[in-house]
């Protein structure tokens, strides 16, 4: 540039060359980049024999399940998923405990509907299924402001989506079983996922993360007693119908699970791409789980 503020003729601006730069540096720095968060039992399941083990790259899990048993049951009913003292901890807002132990609930509900009947008194039920928040590891909400509001800065120059600074990710540990009516334990898993920079969204809240992850661990545990087997192997399947239709804030397939709500769908995509708290588009749950030891 000269001092008449004219550019020399074959000289370009250098964002064409500082950008892939940076993208580069942000993405390499964020693969390896996650919450560290335990996987530890927290004696919430009635035997822990038998797992095996899975030590995925985000998700860690031990887990057991019994297709033998499971194939004779009809119907299920799923408890709200309680938050233990351990995980309380963390956390400030009562309402926001409930809130990622209310996505885990529904989640559960929506993912075995697949293949179970889902009642909502639990002396109809073949199987019984309780889950237990075990460790919650809070998101910096300063964090996660600066990195969506770098990230949203960042896309006016970078055609490309940026991933969330690296800083302050949070994370999510769960229990659960499943058992028969005479207290058989026919599926189980011990759960930890963290938070990663490219695939979780930086929302600015301190259950921003956890949030994210409850579904994920919704997710995995339902499809092991649908299916029988571990979730973590084999290609991922195009998800039923019903699924589809909750997941985008529709009726549920069974009553039952209307008491944990109805996903907010699109309204929370939309809000997580902009950094807002869950509580602002998820509706506050009806039902909460009660803490039993």
């Amino acid at each position: 540039m000269t001092h008449s503020g004219i550019r020399p003729a074959g000289i370009r601006p250098q964002w064409g060359r500082i950008a892939p730069g940076l993208f580069a540096c942000l993405l390499s720095t964020a693969v390896t980049s996650c919450a560290a968060v335990p996987l530890e039992q927290a004696n919430t399941l009635t035997s822990y024999d038998g797992l095996t083990s899975n030590n995925g790259k985000f998700t860690k899990a031990k887990f057991k399940v019994d297709p033998g048993d499971l194939v004779a049951n009809k119907t299920i009913y799923i408890e709200p998923t309680t938050v233990s003292p351990t995980a309380a901890l963390s956390i400030k807002k009562p309402s926001d405990q409930a809130l990622v132990a209310n996505v885990i609930s529904r989640a559960l509900c929506v993912g075995v509907s697949d293949r179970f009947q889902v009642v909502d008194q639990r002396e109809n039920a073949d199987v019984v299924v309780h889950a237990t928040v075990t460790r919650i590891v809070a998101t910096s909400a300063t964090a996660a402001g600066l990195s969506t509001a770098t990230s949203l800065g960042a896309s006016f120059v970078i055609p490309v989506p940026v991933p969330r600074l690296p800083i302050g990710l949070g994370g999510l540990a769960v229990e659960a079983e499943a058992t028969t009516r005479d207290g058989r334990q026919v599926g189980a898993m011990v759960w930890a996922k963290g938070a990663n920079a490219i695939t979780t969204s930086a929302r600015v809240s301190q259950i921003g993360d956890a949030y994210s992850l409850a579904s994920s661990f919704g997710s995995d545990f339902s499809k092991m007693l649908v299916t029988g087997k571990t979730p973590y192997k084999g290609l991922p399947k195009i998800p039923s119908a019903q699924k589809i239709k909750s997941g985008l804030g529709g009726r549920p397939k069974y009553p039952a699970c209307e008491r944990f709500g109805r996903s907010p769908g699109l309204k929370d995509f939309a809000g997580s791409q902009i950094g807002l708290p869950p509580s602002w588009t998820d509706k506050r749950p009806t039902v909460v789980g009660q803490w039993s030891p």
